[in-house]
This record gives C-alpha cells, sequence and structure tokens, in this order.
C-alpha cells in the first residue's frame, strides 16, 4: 500500500479531530510543536551546510578619465588604452590573487638552467573572440612586432635582444642573450591576433580601426561602442567571454570615459558609476562613504629624496644625510599629501627586513622626538649651531652651513609634500631653498644631467624591484636611473647576481642585503609607495591582486568579480567537485 505525503498528512489531522475535545487540543498543540521544531531543523541544517556563492550575471558601470586610441597590447601606453588592453587581451601569464603569475594561455612555461631560453607550451584550447585558436604563431607575431622599430612601440625595450623560435603549432621558445630573471613579468603581455593583424603593413597599425574595435583572448569581448558629436568613443559595451578557460562572473562591463576627473565624480554621485580607480584620494571624501567602499593596494612606485653629493660638500657628510632623514616623519607626509593612501618606506624595496610601523594618527610626541634624534646626531657629528640659528660644521678646512637647494617638480602633489619636507627640515635648523620646474623641464634640465643637489622625484619600478637600473654604478650618468650617481662594488655584485637568479626568494633576498646597505649609506630618503585607490560599489565584490606593477591590473582576476550571489550547498556550487 502506498501512502501520499498529502494523504499522510490529511489522515494524521482527521484522526486528530476525531479524538475527544478534551484531548484534541493537545494534539493540535503537538503537532503545531513538532512542525515548527522541523522547520526550524531544516533551516539551522541549511545555514550550517550552505555558503553564499557568487553566480553568472549581473553589470558593472567602470568609470574612466581618458579616451582609449590604441587597445592593442604593442601601443597601449595611456592608462584608457592599457585598461581595455587588460581586458580584451590575455598573455601568456596573469597576475594572480597572491601576487605572484601564473599561467594564462601558456599551459607550461620552463626555464632552461642557464636562464636564456623559456620554453613554452600553449593551451590548446584558447580562442580569440572570433573563434580562431590562439597559436604560437601568435604569440611570435605579437613579440616581433613590438620589436620592430617602424611601430615605435613603448615595450621594444623589453623585447630587445630577444630572439623567438617557432616549434610547433602550440609551442616555442623565447631565447635571451643575457639571463635576466625578472624577465618573465614580460610574459603578462597580451597577445594578438596575427591572422587580423598581420595583413597590414606596420605604418599603417596605429591609424587602423582595429585599435577601437579589438579583437583578443581575454576574459571581455567588445559588442559595442558609442561615440560624442565629434566622433571620439565616450562608451564601450564589453560581454562575458566565455570560450576560454576564464569564466567570468559579470556578464556585461560598461565602460563609460570621461574628459575629466570632475565630469566622473558627478556621474559617481549621480550614482552612474561602480567602479573607478581615477577619483584622486583628495576627491575621496566627497563621496558616499555608505554606498562606496575603498580598495588600496600600493604600486610599485618609489618616492624619495635623492642627494648629489657632487653638487654639496655638506650633502656629503654622513651625519648631515642621517640626521635629514631622522627629522622626516613619513606618516605626515602620507596623511597629508596622499590622504593616508600609501606605505611608508625606509628602503629602496619592499624586500628587506627592516620593519615601519603605520601610525593611524600623526603623534607630535613622535615628531618631537624625530626632531630630537636628528639635532643629536648633527651635534655627534661636529655640526654647530651658528647664532643664527643654523648649523655650520669645518669640512676640508672650510666652514660650511647645512644648507641645501630641493628641486622637485611643479605639480598638486609635489607642491604639498616639498612643504612637508621644508617644514620638517627647517624644524631642525636646516636652510632650505625650494626649485619647481614642469616635468619636461625637470627630466631635461635637472634628471638628465644630474643637476641638483637634492632632488623630490618618484621612481617607476617593477614588480620584480629590480634595482639594477636605479642602483648599479654603471647607471650612474644618463640615460642611466642611478639618479644619485651612487656607488658599492659590493652593492654592484649582489645586483648583477639577483637579475640571474631564478630563484624568487632567493632573489628577493639578495636585493634585500643590497637594500640594506644602500639603506645605512643614505644616498636618498625614501618616503613612501603611493597607493591604487579603488572606489566600488558596495553590490561589487572585488577583491584586488597583490603587488600590483600598474593600475590596469586591477582587472588581473576579474573573472572572480560578481554581483550576484546565491545561498547554496557545496555538494551544488559548480567550483567544487
Amino acid at each position: 500500500m502506498k501512502f501520499s505525503s498529502p494523504a499522510l498528512l490529511n489522515r494524521l489531522v482527521g484522526y486528530i479531530e476525531s479524538v475527544p475535545a478534551s484531548d484534541r487540543l493537545i494534539l493540535r498543540v503537538g503537532f503545531f510543536v513538532v512542525i515548527a521544531a522541523l522547520i526550524y531543523t531544516g533551516l539551522a541544517i541549511n545555514a550550517h551546510y550552505s555558503q553564499m556563492t557568487a553566480i553568472s550575471g549581473g553589470t558593472i558601470t567602470e568609470g574612466i578619465v581618458g579616451t582609449p586610441r590604441f587597445t592593442n597590447p604593442a601601443l597601449a601606453q595611456t592608462r584608457a588604452d592599457q585598461d581595455m588592453t587588460a581586458l580584451i587581451y590575455s598573455g601568456l601569464m596573469k597576475l594572480g590573487i597572491d601576487g605572484n603569475l601564473e599561467p594564462d594561455i601558456a599551459e607550461t612555461i620552463t626555464t632552461s638552467e642557464d636562464g636564456l631560453t623559456y620554453n613554452i607550451q600553449l593551451k590548446r584550447d584558447i580562442t580569440f573572440h572570433d573563434g580562431t585558436p590562439v597559436t604560437a604563431r601568435d604569440v611570435a607575431y605579437t613579440i616581433q612586432l613590438i620589436q620592430d622599430p617602424d611601430l615605435k612601440s613603448p615595450l621594444r625595450g623589453n623585447w630587445t635582444d630577444v630572439t623567438i623560435e617557432e616549434i610547433s603549432e602550440y609551442e616555442l621558445n623565447i631565447v635571451l642573450e643575457e639571463a635576466y630573471a625578472p624577465f618573465v613579468e614580460n610574459f603578462t603581455l597580451g597577445v594578438m591576433p596575427a591572422h587580423i593583424w598581420s595583413i597590414l603593413p606596420t605604418e599603417q597599425l596605429p591609424f587602423s580601426q582595429l585599435n577601437t574595435e579589438p579583437v583578443g583572448s581575454g576574459p571581455f569581448m567588445v559588442t559595442s561602442a558609442k561615440r560624442d558629436v565629434s566622433g571620439i568613443i565616450n562608451h564601450y559595451t564589453l560581454s562575458a567571454y566565455r570560450g576560454n578557460s576564464s569564466e567570468p562572473k559579470i556578464d556585461t562591463i560598461e565602460l563609460a570615459f570621461f574628459q575629466n576627473e570632475e565630469d566622473l565624480i558627478t556621474a559617481v554621485e549621480e550614482s552612474s558609476i561602480d567602479t573607478t580607480a581615477y577619483i584622486s584620494p583628495e576627491n575621496i571624501t566627497r563621496l558616499d562613504q555608505a554606498k562606496y567602499q575603498i580598495l588600496a593596494e600600493p604600486l610599485p612606485r618609489t618616492f624619495g629624496i635623492f642627494f648629489n653629493q657632487n653638487r654639496s660638500s655638506a650633502l656629503r657628510d654622513a651625519s648631515a644625510r642621517e640626521a635629514l632623514t631622522a627629522a622626516i616623519n613619513r606618516d605626515t607626509l602620507i596623511e597629508k599629501a596622499l590622504f593616508g593612501y600609501g606605505v611608508p618606506m625606509v628602503a629602496p624595496t619592499t624586500f628587506t627586513n627592516t620593519k615601519i610601523e603605520l601610525i593611524d594618527d600623526v603623534n607630535t610626541t613622535d615628531i618631537q622626538s624625530e626632531k630630537e634624534t636628528a639635532i643629536a646626531i648633527l651635534k655627534d657629528g661636529g655640526w654647530e649651531l651658528s647664532t643664527n640659528g643654523l648649523w655650520k660644521k669645518e669640512i676640508n678646512e672650510n666652514l660650511v652651513p647645512l644648507t641645501i637647494t630641493l628641486r622637485t617638480s611643479n605639480t598638486p602633489l609635489y607642491n604639498e609634500l616639498v612643504a612637508l619636507v621644508t617644514d620638517q627640515w627647517k624644524d631642525i635648523g636646516v636652510e632650505v631653498v625650494v626649485e619647481q620646474f614642469e616635468q619636461t623641464g625637470l627630466v631635461q634640465s635637472v634628471i638628465r644631467t644630474r643637476d641638483f643637489q637634492a632632488l623630490l622625484f618618484g621612481l617607476d619600478m617593477s614588480r620584480s624591484q629590480d634595482l639594477y637600473p636605479f642602483w648599479h654604478s654603471s647607471q650612474k650618468d644618463d640615460p642611466g636611473l642611478n639618479v644619485a650617481q651612487y656607488t658599492n662594488l659590493t652593492v654592484d655584485d649582489l645586483l648583477e647576481t639577483a637579475r640571474v637568479e631564478q630563484n624568487d626568494v632567493n632573489r628577493q633576498s639578495i636585493l634585500s642585503d643590497a637594500a640594506d646597505i644602500i639603506e645605512a649609506e643614505t644616498p636618498a630618503i625614501f618616503l613612501f609607495q603611493p597607493d591604487l585607490v579603488y572606489l566600488v560599489n558596495n553590490e561589487v565584490s572585488i577583491k584586488l591582486p597583490q603587488r600590483l606593477a600598474r593600475p590596469a591590473d586591477r582587472f588581473a582576476n576579474i573573472s572572480d568579480w560578481h554581483t550576484d550571489s546565491q545561498s547554496l550547498w557545496p555538494i551544488f556550487r559548480p567550483d567544487i567537485e
């Protein structure tokens, strides 16, 4: 005999209603208690075992300042170009959420023992957005295009003295003339479809409509574009491309382009923008903090004050440089110039054992302590205060005043920084003369000629934090980037070793040793790394990757971003087998 659930329930209810009235109330109460207990137990079990799981769907609108002109990895130079390229193209490798590189188009990358040859096996199921397979030919074409001097690619220097050997449809070798361990960072370069681009002469590539109608193999593809009355693109619609190994959760990304930051801020205030990395820290506080979250991740740019000891006998004195360093309160600089969005630095790389604590609020006691420490260093170093309150010291039989001419750029950030630094130095009795230049003039007349006593400037470093271009003695003259003209043979040896060391942990240790020596000799005062500041609607779930190389790297894990989710038991989750 079979019983259906409704029939069984009806029989139970019928039985309850058939008993004498004296027992009926007790049975009714018991019945509802059992039902309530079953419901509660079911909800408790569901709450215990179910998890909120991202599901496909939804749209986000990203605000960008600027206009994309070259959505093409070989020519992308502006932030707008790089953002577009990061979404539409994919490379041999990509940045993982933990800050380490991981395979993307590549199945495997094997490095030879001498560090000269990278053997690359490509995945066989990757296609461009038009359905054409991605092959070794596409990788070779992209690199060789960048190497073409007629194209004038901004990436050409990264691929100098590199040979490409196509072995088969899905295998190739990339061969270097000299081993360079950080070279692997170049493998994030987006791969271009040779079957589309190779039919064009090199001189026509910058003018091709393919720059605004790109075809890549990345997580998103262009489905439509809008132009303003002058014909300039001001909006792109990108759709998730789920034909490759990446499975973006978000269905659609709307890219809205603005001519300036104020227009973008207006759009954010009108709730027409979900995410943007183009609002400066000082303007972040103007926005609705309840609706948006602010994500921050350090960028590999080192701000510092670089000394040219050849132009100042006072700065050749080690105690003077140490005192100037001790007088700097980095927390004050970060709080007032970066509005808190930065990470303090005391050495040329973050690969160092030196620890520095960042306090929540600028403490006047700490500032006073730094002032006293700096003054004590000067006194111990033989400097004496004159009647006018300035320091002097006899050096090489000459009475030398501790005065500094500080040169820097004429921009709002540097204006604030130079004012703060000047105040901190003047507070210990150091006379400071400030000279500011427009960016081009600073580079051409000051940096390239090394015409400065002290230079307040920011150095753009790679994710690998290779110190060689900035601190090896061979780079002390233009066009080298060793602006402090620093020379130390031990450091030279360490930096040369780090360049060929294939083990990343060992390489970081070597760089740390070099950084400790540089820090101890104070050829510069290292200040901070600025943060990438990313404004995100609370309804969008995003986690920024660590160790970004540039702002566009925020999209490295965009396949994991989502706006929609639902509660599922693990056995029903698509990411668990």
